[in-house]
């Protein structure tokens, strides 16, 4: 059964994110096993809401109803935590390594919590607004990787958190117009205003000058985001420091892409080449031996602060979707 769970994590990261397959990699054995099985249940959880498999639009059996879906998820994952057996893959695999590492479960449910911002259609007036959204789907995947990798000191978690949701800014800068074709908008509607464009017209070709300015903004605003998160590196046991920076760093170029390509950043999907992403792996090697050098500079003022320890274990106030 162990082996069979960590060969379906490691096609799930595989195929779902060929960006973090790389840098995964780098890990230690057991660090890298725990990472793939996490990696897994965020998969299956964001799929099963989406009605996707492995990210991928699947074909329809049966009519999808993702406010029972999520519901669902939320017991699964209440299960997992009670010791209960789990025959789902993707559960058998949380399971082991939320018990194994002692993971909160305030950031699991935290994380269930940004499937419900999708299932409400939760809209996004500010960039604090966006920030939360990317928060629960990314940031508190940053806390859950930090509890695998031993880290316990809150200042360190807070850095974790701001690589999450440096990730999240540039997925959503890249996904813009695949967002829109689904019916969601992550983009501050605030700034879409002041570029002139009307949230149900962000995915039309006539916008996309004035749109590649506003995803160079959410760019440039992830920038601190991934300087936080650079610096908390040295904090990690070395192979994960080397793991994490190379994720960093391949992500970051994405964001770097994306404002590269300004008005032609949708006509594909802005990715790295094989070959950039074994420079930004070197890049990651020498980032995290020299981050054994002296100390970190601290936190960039300003950011976002993610919520207190202190918030309820089970947000169900979180999950409820009508809200």
């Amino acid at each position: 059964m162990s082996e069979v769970l960590l060969e379906h994590a490691t096609r799930a990261i595989e195929v779902g994110s060929k960006s973090f397959a790389a840098a995964a990699r780098l890990f230690s054995p057991g660090t890298r096993r725990s990472v793939l099985m996490l990696y897994a249940w965020c998969r299956h959880c964001d799929d099963v809401v989406d009605g996707q498999e492995l990210g991928f639009h699947a074909a329809a059996q049966a009519p999808h109803d993702a406010r029972r879906e999520l519901a669902e998820l939320v017991e699964q994952t209440r299960r997992a935590y009670a010791g209960e057996p789990m025959r789902a893959p993707a559960f058998a695999a949380f399971q082991e390594v939320a018990l194994r590492h002692a993971m909160p479960q305030r950031f699991a449910f935290d994380h269930l919590a940004g499937f419900a911002m999708d299932v409400g259609e939760t809209r996004y007036e500010s960039i604090e607004d966006t920030l939360r959204y990317c928060y629960h789907v990314a940031g508190v995947v940053g806390l859950m990787m930090a509890s695998i990798m031993g880290v316990k000191d809150a200042a360190v978690l807070d850095r974790a958190c701001d690589l999450g949701l440096a990730f999240q800014l540039t997925n959503i800068a890249r996904d813009i117009v695949e967002d829109a074709a689904n019916g969601r908008c992550y983009l501050p509607a605030a700034w879409l205003r002041e570029a002139g464009i009307p949230p149900a017209e962000v995915a039309l070709p006539r916008h996309r000058e004035a749109l590649a300015r506003v995803a160079a903004r959410l760019v440039d605003y992830a920038e601190p985001y991934y300087d936080s998160a650079n610096a908390g590196i040295r904090d990690l046991p070395l192979r994960s420091a080397w793991a994490i920076a190379t994720a960093r760093n391949v992500y970051r170029q994405i964001g770097i892409e994306v404002k590269r390509r300004g008005a032609r950043a949708w006509d594909e999907r802005c990715g790295t080449s094989k070959a950039e992403k074994l420079w930004l792996l070197g890049k990651g090697g020498v980032a995290a031996l020299t981050s054994r050098l002296g100390s970190a500079p601290p936190r960039p003022p300003g950011l976002w602060q993610r919520p207190g320890a202190a918030h309820a274990a089970v947000p169900d106030a979180a999950l409820a979707v009508d809200a």
